[in-house]
């Protein structure tokens, strides 16, 4: 195929689209599946049962599907699905998952992995996510939509981050971090939401008031958590994105949630 370089390594049983290309001395196992536009660069490796879909790009000495590290997988037939126009870049890895979780690694659309960044088995990345360089995900990691991890970040095993969420380079993020929260620190606490982020993609005034008011009441008031949370829901509740918060917190989790970086009096909460 004249898309495919005379140097690559196709396995028996590839599926490659006729649109994919694949680049000098790459490998290409023969459970994996090319769908159409898909750009596999120099020296990259897949392998396992390994899926991506239209427009994705792989870029050089990137590797995606290769097993966990996991001393508990024995080879079982887990398995990497990564989004339409999804980016891995130069040196990134992605691991297939492991039989301790629902058994596949999953990318969505319109994610961007950049350089040396690591996902590790069964992580789940919603769409428009982006890695910067050298972040590292533990396995079973959950990160929703729109979310930005900052350069040399580490994200503990089970943690979930919420849609909208950034987090600043350079943190160990142990907890669970809100929908729309920004956090920073080694180890990493809540800094405030992501105003930011939020003005950049159209959220009116309205709901950014609201999830101030929110935040201001969950984090930085007096009183046991569990009283806050009940006023926060029955001041500001019927708030789309403030509901939305109040659900994650109340999901299940095996890493906790994180607080904010310190505890403020009444009146200086109202100022802020």
């Amino acid at each position: 195929m004249g898309n495919i370089h005379p140097t690559a390594i196709i396995a028996e049983g590839a599926r490659i689209a006729a649109s994919a290309t694949i680049g000098p001395y790459a490998t290409v196992g023969a459970q994996v599946v090319l769908d159409e536009g898909v750009q596999i660069g120099a020296h990259a490796v897949l392998d396992g049962i390994t899926h991506l879909a239209e427009g994705v790009q792989i870029l050089p000495f990137a590797s995606v599907g290769l097993p966990p590290q996991d001393l508990k997988y024995k080879g079982e037939p887990t398995r990497v699905e990564i989004g339409p126009r999804t980016v891995v870049r130069e040196h990134a890895t992605v691991h297939r998952g492991s039989i301790t979780g629902e058994g596949v690694t999953r990318l969505g659309a319109d994610c961007l992995i950049m350089c040396v960044a690591h996902v590790g088995h069964d992580c789940v990345l919603a769409d428009r996510v982006i890695l910067a360089n050298n972040v590292m995900l533990g396995g079973h990691v959950h990160i929703g939509d729109t979310v930005f991890v900052g350069g040399g970040t580490a994200i503990h095993q089970s943690v979930r981050i919420g849609r909208h969420a950034v987090i600043g380079g350079m943190s160990g993020v142990e907890r669970d971090v809100i929908p729309f929260g920004s956090c920073m620190g080694n180890r990493a606490r809540l800094i405030g939401l992501n105003l930011i982020g939020l003005k950049r993609r159209g959220f009116g005034r309205e709901a950014i008031n609201a999830l101030r008011a929110a935040y201001r009441g969950l984090f930085l008031g007096r009183g046991t958590f569990e009283a806050r949370m009940a006023l926060v829901a029955q001041d500001q509740g019927a708030q789309a994105q403030v509901a939305e918060i109040l659900s994650f917190i109340g999901e299940p989790s095996r890493r906790g949630l994180m607080r904010a970086g310190r505890q403020v009096d009444e009146s200086e909460a109202e100022a802020a």
